[in-house]
């Protein structure tokens, strides 16, 4: 798996989540009980990995999505 993008914005990633699971591509929210370590006040980011097949796919709807900005550049 391979990172697409890292965030603490939590309306980012479920929405960027919401995405790709409509777009059929498999992925995975690591990190997201990072919290307990932070004490909640999410200063810890977020990483959504996508299969490495998919990563090419997931970054064009990111951008297609005007969150190109977004992207990690682990990708």
């Amino acid at each position: 798996m391979i990172e697409l993008l890292r965030s603490n914005d939590p309306v980012l990633l479920s929405f960027v989540q919401a995405l790709l699971r409509d777009a059929g591509i498999v992925h995975l929210l690591a990190d997201s009980h990072m919290s307990v370590l932070d004490g909640s006040i999410g200063i810890l980011p977020r990483r959504l990995l996508v299969d490495g097949d998919e990563i090419d796919q997931a970054r064009r709807l990111l951008t297609d999505a005007g969150l190109a900005h977004e992207l990690s550049d682990r990708a």
